[in-house]
Parts: C-alpha cells; sequence; structure tokens
C-alpha cells in the first residue's frame, strides 16, 4: 500500500472509531465503568425498598424543574425497555410550596390512570407554554382542555388519598436526603443523577449498570 493509501486508511479508521464513540454516548452509555464516589454514591443509611423481589428504581423529580424535563425523553426511552425484574416509580419532590401544588398533579394524574400519557405534556406546558400549572384552577382548565374530566380531576386532586401520597413523598425525600432533582436511586442504597454522570443521554446506561450490581447483590434463589 502507498503512503498516500495508509494516511487515507488511518483517517478513515480514526474517523470510524469517532463515529463509534459518538454513537456509543448518544445512545446514554460512559465509556469506563462507574466510579464510587464520583458517578454513584452508596448510600450511608440504604432504605426499604416498595417493589417486593424487583429491583426498585426512583426518580426523584419535580415537573417544575427544568433538568427534569430534559431528561424525560432519556428516561423515556429507557423504560421502555425495563427488565422484567426491575419497577420504576417516580417520586415528587416538595422543594417549596410551588412543587408541592405539583406533586399533586403528578399524584392526581398517577390516580386516575393518565400519568404516563400526561407527564410530557406537563412539562411542556410548563417550560414550553409558560403556563403556571401550579395555580390550581389554571391545572384545571388545562385538564380539561385535553379531555380530562375536570369535575373528576378536581375531586382526585383535594381527596384524601393524594394528601396520603404528597406526605409520603414528602417523608421519602427526606429519608433518602435529597438535596437536588433529578436524582436516582437504584434498590434503595446507590445515588445517582446526570450531573454525576455527565449528560441526560449516560443516565440511563447508570441506572442500568448500578441496576446490575442491585441484581449480583441480592440473595439468589
Amino acid at each position: 500500500m502507498s503512503v498516500t493509501g495508509m494516511r487515507m486508511s488511518r483517517r478513515v479508521a480514526l474517523a470510524t472509531m469517532a463515529a463509534v464513540a459518538a454513537s456509543t454516548f448518544a445512545g446514554g452509555s460512559i465509556a469506563a465503568p462507574l466510579v464510587e464516589g464520583k458517578n454513584y454514591r452508596r448510600l450511608a443509611n440504604p432504605q426499604p425498598v416498595e417493589t417486593g423481589k424487583k429491583i426498585e428504581v426512583i426518580e426523584f423529580f419535580s415537573y417544575g424543574c427544568p433538568h427534569c424535563a430534559s431528561l424525560e425523553p432519556f428516561l423515556d426511552a429507557w423504560r421502555a425497555k425495563l427488565a422484567p425484574d426491575v419497577a420504576f416509580r417516580r417520586v415528587p419532590v416538595l422543594f417549596h410550596e410551588q412543587w408541592a401544588h405539583l406533586a399533586r398533579i403528578y399524584y392526581t394524574l398517577d390516580a386516575l390512570g393518565d400519568e404516563a400519557k400526561m407527564s410530557p405534556e406537563v412539562f411542556k406546558a410548563i417550560h414550553g407554554d409558560g403556563i403556571a400549572m401550579w395555580d390550581d384552577k389554571k391545572f384545571f382548565d388545562w385538564a380539561a382542555s385535553k379531555g380530562l374530566d375536570r369535575k373528576k380531576v378536581e375531586a382526585v386532586f383535594s381527596s384524601f388519598a393524594v394528601d396520603g401520597k404528597v406526605k409520603r413523598a414528602l417523608q421519602l425525600g427526606k429519608d433518602y436526603a435529597i438535596d437536588s432533582v433529578p436524582t436516582v436511586i437504584v434498590d434503595g442504597k446507590y445515588m445517582t443523577s446526570s450531573a454525576m454522570v455527565g449528560t441526560h443521554a449516560a443516565l440511563p446506561g447508570a441506572i442500568d449498570e448500578l441496576v446490575a450490581k442491585a441484581r449480583a447483590e441480592r440473595p439468589k434463589g
């Protein structure tokens, strides 16, 4: 092969390697194994899971958090491929009064069976359309505009069941010492986040690695 040919071949090889690396990054994985203390941390006080034998993955979030809104499409894609022994759930945080109202919205939609379909719409309403969803009336108007039964939404929103779930969310936030969102907890003992792994795209791969670690540590049988 000529020197010119060798140079061209080398450039093609380098370009191919770069493309593969870019594809891997875009897919949400990270090149090296997670580093404890940097990409994740083991909780000093592990918490019991609420999903029985399944490995529990919790996203602490708020509809009012722009970073949570940006993470949403990456988590949606990850949830679509959820392993049979993994259970995912969300817990809204109540860092201030507005977010407490948004927590009620989450549990209202969840109780109505519309959370999976409507959560992306709530993020869009707040961060794209500028709707102050923490104003109860504006939320009820918005829900009606999306085809939900307004009277039923209002009844569930102010129900004792939703009250209890909001209080439970507040307690879980304290138990896990959540001070920022989005934060992900795996099996009650590992904490990670987009900030810890570098990007939103890298978080699903990090969750999968921690799920594998939790799976290996669980009793067999």
